[in-house]
């Protein structure tokens, strides 16, 4: 594992391992055990996209680990006046050990892995989050002790985190049942991959996506660049592909909730069901710092 492109490009291998380790550096951290695994290490972090959970657990996550990081915004690099992605890798190879991206268009992720000499780090693409979903896998295991066997759902937009959520789970050994409304689909690249899992289902129906699941997901409904695209968006999505009371109670008794925030509280998630699986919601937000620490540890440690 040179890199954290996508989650496509993993094994199932790689990512229990990944979890393991942050299932570790997270219990370290709660005892007090010291972990400088990138003491003297240097984190570059490119920001194309507004971000808070992002930023601060890969900043945190470099202190906690005896590095450092620096907060680059695209908009200030000459990346942002039209230099080729190529060289801004090339160049950043000599300066530091590793680059985080969080950006729009995945080719960008892929040039600096292809062009540089160092680890990078997919902190979220329009494509995918591999981060993210880290941290939610994490969350699943800490709530239900496994992974394998365990029903996904996941009910809104074929975004980057439906993406995600597919690959993570279905290499995890995870059902995973998708509900969108037409024309809002994940990814082909994505739907290719798992038409070869017999344990992946994709509908239009929230209830029946629901059904009998473990963890209930959901994300915005229009994502970061979607803003011209709102209102058309709460027109398809509103009053049907939301979590609420009606949709959890085709899931299991005690299923989670999950969502990767900001949440739009009453659009894709009532008030209600939030503040009833918070802490669920808010430990998986956390754990974006555990996950992220044991991919830096693993990439950028000698």
């Amino acid at each position: 594992m040179k890199h954290l492109l996508k989650l496509l490009d993993l094994s199932t291998e790689e990512i229990i391992g990944l979890l393991d380790f942050a299932d570790k550096l997270k219990y370290e951290l709660k005892n007090g055990i010291p972990h400088p695994i990138l003491s003297g290490k240097t984190l570059g972090m490119i920001f194309s996209k507004s971000s808070t959970r992002t930023r601060v657990s890969f900043e945190s996550g470099m202190f906690q680990l005896g590095g450092h990081a620096l907060f680059l915004s695209a908009s200030d690099m000459q990346i942002g006046r039209g230099e080729p992605v190529e060289d801004t890798a090339r160049v950043l190879s000599r300066y530091i050990d590793g680059i985080m991206i969080r950006t729009f268009d995945q080719a960008e992720v892929e040039g600096l892995a292809s062009a540089g000499s160092i680890p990078v780090i997919n902190g979220l693409t329009d494509f995918c989050h591999p981060c993210q979903v880290l941290a939610d896998l994490m969350t699943i295991r800490e709530y239900k002790g496994e992974l394998e066997g365990r029903k996904l759902c996941y009910i809104g937009d074929g975004n980057n985190m439906a993406n995600s959520l597919i690959v993570g789970g279905l290499k995890t050994g995870m059902k995973v049942s998708i509900a969108t409304p037409k024309g809002y689909e994940p990814w082909k690249e994505v739907l290719d991959f798992a038409k070869d899992y017999p344990n992946f289902t994709l509908t239009t129906d929230p209830i029946e996506a629901a059904a009998d699941a473990d963890a209930v997901y959901t994300d915005v409904w229009a994502s970061m660049g979607q803003e011209a695209e709102a209102a058309k968006r709460r027109a398809a999505f509103a009053g049907v592909y939301q979590i609420n009371d009606k949709v959890l109670a085709s899931a299991k008794s005690d299923a989670i909730v999950l969502h990767c925030l900001p949440a739009h509280r009453e659009e894709e998630i009532t008030a209600k069901v939030f503040e009833a699986h918070a802490k669920e919601i808010f430990d998986e937000a956390e754990n974006r710092l555990h996950a992220q620490k044991a991919v830096m540890a693993t990439l950028m440690a000698d």
